[in-house]
C-alpha cells in the first residue's frame, strides 16, 4: 500500500493522480465551505479557475437556482452572490441551489485532482467520515493520494497539518511497513506529533489564519476548526462537487 502527500497542486501532475483515490484539502477556507454548503442543501457545485470563468458558466447555465460564490485574496467578489465562507453557506443561501464557485488555491486543486478516481473533499469539518471513505478507498486500490491546496501554490501550515491528521488515521492499526510514504506524508505526520490533535491550535498558528484574523474573519478560522460537524463526503467527479446518492 502506498500513501503520497502533495503539500501544493505544483508537485501534481496526472501521472500522480489518474485512476487513483486522491482526497483534496483546502482547510482555509474551499473545503470547509464546500462541505457545509452542501451538508445544508446545496444540490451540488461547480468549480471554476477563474472569476470570468465563473461569470461565464453562469451566463451559459441560464439557471434560476444557481448561486455565485468565491473570493480572491480572502475578499469577496463583486457581483458574486456569495464569498467563500462557511458562515455564508446557510440552508437559507444554498438550499436547492446550485453553486458556481471559484477560490484562490481551491478551485486549483481540484483541477489537479480531477484526474483521480475517486476525487474526495476533506476537512476538520468532515473529518471522520472522510477519513473513512478514504481508508475504503485505500484498501480497494492499495494507493491514495491527499492533495493539499496550499497557500498561493505554496506550502500551508494547516492544509499540511490536515494532511497529516488523515494520514494517521489511514494508516493507524495498520503494520509499520504496511504502507509506504512518500516524504510528504512523513513531514505532515510529523507536524501532527508537533500540534497534537487539537485542530484549532495548529491551524491558528497557520499565516493563512493570521491573514484571516487581521481581515476581520476569525469567525472563519472557528468554524473551519470544528471537528465531525458533518457526516457527508462530497466527491469531485464530471466537473461537479456533490455528494453521492
Amino acid at each position: 500500500m502506498k500513501l503520497s502527500v502533495y503539500f501544493t497542486p505544483l508537485a501534481v501532475n496526472p501521472s500522480v493522480v489518474t485512476g487513483k483515490p486522491v482526497l483534496v484539502i483546502d482547510i482555509l477556507r474551499a473545503t470547509s465551505t464546500m462541505v457545509t454548503a452542501l451538508a445544508n442543501g446545496a444540490r451540488s457545485i461547480v468549480p471554476a479557475e477563474t472569476a470570468d470563468e465563473a461569470m461565464r458558466m453562469v451566463q451559459n447555465l441560464e439557471s434560476d437556482d444557481l448561486v455565485l460564490a468565491g473570493e480572491r485574496n480572502l475578499a469577496p467578489i463583486e457581483g458574486f452572490d456569495l464569498g467563500n465562507s462557511p458562515l455564508e453557506m446557510t440552508p437559507e443561501a444554498v438550499g436547492g441551489k446550485q453553486l458556481v464557485m471559484t477560490t484562490t488555491n481551491g478551485s486549483a486543486a481540484l483541477a489537479a485532482a480531477a484526474p483521480g478516481n475517486p476525487v474526495l473533499i476533506g476537512a476538520a469539518l468532515n473529518f471522520s467520515a472522510a477519513a473513512r471513505v478514504a481508508r475504503e478507498a485505500l484498501d480497494r486500490a492499495g494507493e491514495i493520494v491527499i492533495v493539499c491546496a496550499g497557500r498561493e501554490r505554496m506550502f500551508a501550515l494547516e492544509d499540511a497539518y490536515a494532511a497529516g491528521r488523515f494520514a494517521q488515521s489511514l494508516v493507524q492499526g495498520r503494520g509499520r511497513s504496511a504502507v509506504e510514504l512518500n516524504d510528504g506524508a512523513i513531514a505532515a505526520r510529523e507536524l501532527v506529533r508537533r500540534y497534537g490533535d487539537r485542530w484549532r491550535r495548529a491551524i491558528s498558528a497557520s499565516a493563512a489564519a493570521r491573514a484571516l484574523k487581521v481581515a476581520k474573519l476569525k469567525a472563519d478560522v472557528d468554524a473551519a476548526t470544528e471537528s465531525d460537524t458533518f457526516d457527508i463526503v462530497p466527491h469531485y467527479e464530471n466537473k461537479l462537487v456533490s455528494v453521492p446518492s
